[in-house]
């Protein structure tokens, strides 16, 4: 409903209201029939100014309406996308954990190659017994062990990174067994 055009047409009845009067002033009529032609005019243009008004009143009810409509519209999308922000926040927070936790891994696996081969060194370097051998023997294996549980860890953080949770012990049996191995190597220094 276009209000511009409600407005001219309440102005036009308006009007027309104004010149019947201006009309019945200047036209000679008896007393008696004059108050009552009046109070006829004034009953007419009371129930159209009343059907006026309830015409605008609903013109303006329906756009309070629409723009009440449109807000509960713009709020819904404020709060969709404020749920999305959450979720990519959410989400960048477990990717930045599990790269610090692949970081960890690398980590682990950088230190069980260097312990490995620097046992390696310590068997040419150090002349020892058989004894000394076989737990040098055992701290190889368990640097290797803890090399290939680094890899198998960061391979399976890597396969979690999306679809499930990462779990907080994928590091914690390539550093034991780490310790292991240089506490092996360390004590075959000493048989």
């Amino acid at each position: 409903m276009n209000l511009a055009n409600l407005f001219r047409a309440y102005d036009a009845v308006i009007a027309f209201r104004d010149a019947a009067r201006r009309f019945k002033d200047s036209a000679p009529s008896k007393p008696e029939t004059s108050l009552s032609q009046t109070a006829a005019a004034q009953g007419l243009a009371g129930q159209i100014e009343s059907r006026l008004t309830n015409v605008v009143v609903a013109a303006l009810k329906e756009a309070f309406d629409r723009d009440h409509a449109r807000l509960e519209l713009e709020r819904a999308q404020i709060e969709e996308q404020q749920r999305r922000a959450e979720e990519g926040l959410r989400l960048e927070l477990r990717r930045q954990t599990i790269d610090r936790e692949i970081g960890r891994l690398r980590l682990l696996a950088g230190t069980a190659l260097v312990g490995w081969i620097a046992s390696i060194a310590v068997l040419f370097v150090h002349q020892a017994s058989v004894p000394s051998h076989v737990v040098l023997g055992a701290g190889w294996l368990l640097l290797l062990g803890s090399l290939g549980a680094a890899f198998t860890a960061q391979g399976r953080v890597n396969a979690e990174r999306i679809d499930k949770p990462e779990r907080a012990d994928a590091g914690a049996l390539p550093l034991w067994l780490l310790i292991a191995g240089l506490a092996a190597t360390a004590i075959s220094l000493l048989l």
